[in-house]
């Protein structure tokens, strides 16, 4: 693997997923704005270039066993990994955080303020989150399961893109939301003398978070582009 500083991230991250602990122990997003190249993201954030690049190609020469090589997975099967896996996920762990959040907002808010907000913000990307989901659900998703198996691209939307873009905004909506809830928390590191509550909510946002850039790297930088390639050649 040839890695350059004109490498783009997410098709990087895409093609070995070994190299996204480094960007994240850098702080460069890989799935919201995996579409700049590696020079572009450090001469954003200011961060040296050379010992970055050099940090990816350790990082995709380690062997692992346990990651799957999502790129080589067809759309449809990776549609469904994404839908059981990650959508899960999301629903089923948003119940049990917004109590949590709830809770400390209105036991501690007085002192720490920013939990308030941090609920608040928690609250709007559980709502957002449950409706993008159920649109991928009923009208993206089958739609790549149709194209697989029929052979034949005929969406009622025009073009797969049209969906594809509405998500793309509402992951970097997403994306923007945790970035101010990591900020908020100082990466979700609870203050001194928390109580158990206060550390497993700020233990589990930041699972959650995890979670979800994985999720948005799966589509934006995998799915994504295989459904308008697939959609593409069917069209030709």
């Amino acid at each position: 693997m040839n890695i350059t500083p004109q490498t783009i991230i997410g098709a990087l991250v895409a093609q070995d997923y070994r190299t996204a602990p480094v960007f994240k122990n850098y702080g460069i997003d890989f799935c919201c704005k995996g579409n700049r190249t590696i020079a572009e993201a450090c001469e954003k954030k200011r961060i040296a270039l050379d010992p970055l690049i050099d940090t990816l190609n350790n990082a995709a020469q380690t062997v692992s066993a346990s990651t799957p090589d999502f790129n080589a997975w067809p759309p449809d099967l990776l549609a469904d990994y994404i839908e059981k896996k990650h959508h899960r996920y999301i629903s089923s762990r948003t119940p049990e955080i917004i109590p949590f959040l709830n809770k400390l907002a209105r036991v501690h808010g007085d002192l720490h303020p920013e939990l308030i907000e941090l609920d608040q913000l928690f609250n709007e990307s559980a709502w957002d989150l449950a409706a993008h989901l159920k649109n991928e659900e009923q009208i993206l998703f089958p739609y790549i399961r149709k194209m697989v198996e029929s052979g034949r691209a005929t969406a009622p939307f025009g073009t797969v893109q049209h969906p594809i873009e509405v998500m793309l905004y509402e992951h970097n909506n997403e994306g923007e939301r945790f970035r101010k809830m990591a900020a908020l928390t100082n990466n979700y590191t609870p203050p001194e003398g928390a109580c158990n509550t206060y550390k497993a909510t700020f233990s589990l946002l930041k699972e959650f978070e995890e979670d979800l850039h994985l999720h948005i790297h799966l589509e934006n930088n995998i799915l994504f582009p295989k459904a308008l390639l697939l959609e593409q050649s069917l069209c030709n």
